[in-house]
């Protein structure tokens, strides 16, 4: 669950002073006077509503929650207000689809009812036993404000859409005691399970003590009755607190997905943290010892929050699930808002979900590659190719014949003379702040090339997504950047620019770019999906039909340009 404990102090002197504003340790933050703010009625012209990315009718959703296929059709829940745009009354909102697009919205899975969760049902995940019955774990608040493990299971197997669920009566099955000495108001969160050699059933949950991020892990052999082992799985110094969790296995030499309990001489692991500190999702990889329950990140996985971000912008509180259907292993997460929430109210919503990524490691066995479902190819109509040619310093040349509000599109570019290519400082070791200092308005040698998304016909506004290639001794870096500098008019937006360096030889490889642009998202895969960043962005010109789509070069180097493919996308069923 994004978000931290609710301390009752902090209501009563909130509500004391009239403010109705609670600062958590939380990557949003609690409005009580909102919660249940709602608008009567919808505003009638949405232009910033998503065409094909998920998010419900109305009001507020957060994190995915216990992603899964049964019964051939896909499942998908979120936490979710159902009073108002803002957190607050949170239940699990459930979907059900046939191919990850077009959705169907159902009844409330889990909603407050006991103890255990009297206060609030957050975030978990589902776990398929070897009988083929889902089982969800999850997060729930009890009447002291203590976050506790709970079980809920399906009241009805053979019903395929799972619209009933039933709660364990011996919840909560883990919780916070004076003997295990767990942080009451951080552990929440449980992965999926994972089953060992030995029978018994391992899950995780997020945790802390002080500033060093925990992986708690606990073990059962029937899954109802859980103990505490006596180390956690991981743990990390001066991290902060580690919020949904996500442990799942790769194949080292291939891009099938395997189950979560597989067991194979072939596989490395992964573990994902959503940070709390700064509102980011990190993973390592690494190894599992099934003996000692331990888990060590390789050599140079970088195990804090300068390591490998699976999005480098707006991306949070993700989830992974094995697709038994297909072999693949699909990662869910939560795209947050760049908007106010006076904006958020008023417009009646807020948050979206990112594009299902298909997640695999890469062929160095140093980072996973991620790249949308195949599913969303589907939806594409329109095409609007454009011819490889030769984009001069200083050029820009439209894509048209498509929606480019509403569009999908790819472009590769392929760099012949490097002359132009300015010396990289080593003291640039920020990726993000380099691509604040060199935006897409500052010329340089190679770059900044790439796309201008959601334009204006006059150019006051644009989004800015591009490359920038260095020389450093012997080789070039590749500079990836996603600039919302110029993004809206509107400047109570937050409209930072994102970046992150990518891991391409642009010698022998070709620069290829993908983003998939939808009214207020612009979600960009650099590098065959080496590098992912999105970006929220709220134009206040540059919609429905008056926005623009170009492709660029604001270098002083000429680029080849020699691909660039584009869609406008149908409009998906999203609940």
């Amino acid at each position: 669950m994004a978000t931290s404990s609710h301390c009752l102090l902090w209501f009563f002197f909130s509500l004391f002073f009239g403010h109705g504003f609670v600062p958590l340790e939380a990557s949003h933050q609690v409005y009580i006077h909102l919660q249940n703010q709602s608008p009567s009625s919808l505003k009638t012209h949405q232009p910033y509503r998503t065409g094909y990315h998920f998010q419900p009718r109305k009001n507020w959703m957060n994190d995915p929650n216990g992603p899964m296929i049964y019964k051939g059709l896909y499942h998908f829940f979120y936490q979710y207000n159902p009073h108002g745009a803002v957190w607050g009354n949170i239940v699990w909102a459930h979907s059900t689809s046939t191919d990850l697009v077009n959705w169907t919205p159902h009844k409330y899975a889990i909603s407050p009812s006991q103890p255990a969760d009297i206060n609030g049902c957050w975030s978990g995940s589902a776990t398929i036993l070897p009988n083929g019955k889902p089982v969800i774990l999850y997060t729930g608040i009890d009447p002291q404000n203590k976050q506790v493990q709970n079980m809920a299971v399906p009241k009805n197997l053979s019903d395929p859409f799972l619209l009933e669920w039933t709660k364990l009566p011996q919840n909560p099955l883990m919780e916070p005691t004076t003997i295990n000495s767990i942080n009451a108001s951080s552990f929440r969160d449980p992965t999926t399970a994972w089953q060992g050699t030995d029978g018994r059933w391992r899950v995780i949950i997020g945790s802390k003590i002080k500033r060093k991020g925990l992986a708690i892990l606990y073990r059962s052999k029937d899954f109802v009755r859980w103990t505490k082992a006596q180390h956690p799985l991981h743990s990390g110094k001066n991290t902060g607190m580690w919020e949904c969790p996500d442990f799942f296995p790769v194949s080292i030499n291939s891009s099938t997905g395997v189950d979560t309990s597989s067991i194979s001489k072939t596989l490395k692991y992964v573990l994902k943290l959503s940070l709390d500190d700064t509102k980011h999702d990190y993973y390592t990889i690494g190894s599992y010892n099934r003996e000692k329950d331990t888990y060590v990140p390789d050599k140079g996985s970088v195990d804090n929050d300068s390591g490998l971000r699976y999005d480098y912008g707006k991306f949070y509180a993700s989830k992974t699930f094995f697709d038994n259907a297909k072999n693949r292993r699909i990662l869910w997460g939560w795209i947050n808002e760049s908007s106010s929430v006076e904006h958020d109210i008023e417009k009646g919503w807020s948050g979206v979900q990112a594009i299902p990524r298909n997640v695999w490691l890469d062929k160095s066995g140093k980072q996973l590659l991620q790249w949308p479902i195949a599913e969303i190819e589907k939806q594409r109509i329109k095409p609007g190719h454009m011819s490889s040619r030769e984009l001069k310093g200083g050029s820009k040349v439209e894509v048209g014949g498509i929606t480019a509000s509403q569009a999908d599109v790819e472009i590769s570019f392929k760099i012949s003379d490097f002359k132009k290519a300015e010396v990289f400082d080593e003291s640039w070791s920020n990726p993000q702040l380099l691509c604040s200092q060199r935006g897409a308005s500052v010329k340089g040698g190679l770059g900044p090339f790439g796309l201008m998304v959601l334009a204006s016909k006059g150019m006051e506004e644009y989004t800015a997504v591009f490359f920038r290639i260095f020389k450093r001794q012997t080789k070039y870096v590749v500079l990836m950047c996603s600039d919302q500098s110029r993004s809206s008019l509107d400047n109570d937006n937050d409209k930072t620019t994102y970046g992150a360096f990518l891991d391409v030889d642009p010698v022998h490889e070709k620069l290829s770019l993908r983003s998939l642009i939808d009214h207020s998202i612009v979600e960009s895969f650099g590098g065959g999906g080496k590098v992912c960043i999105t970006a929220r962005v709220y134009p206040t010109l540059a919609i429905d039909g008056e926005a623009h789509l170009y492709a660029f070069n604001k270098g002083t180097g000429s680029v080849g340009m020699t691909t660039l493919r584009a869609w406008s996308m149908k409009k998906a069923k999203i609940n």
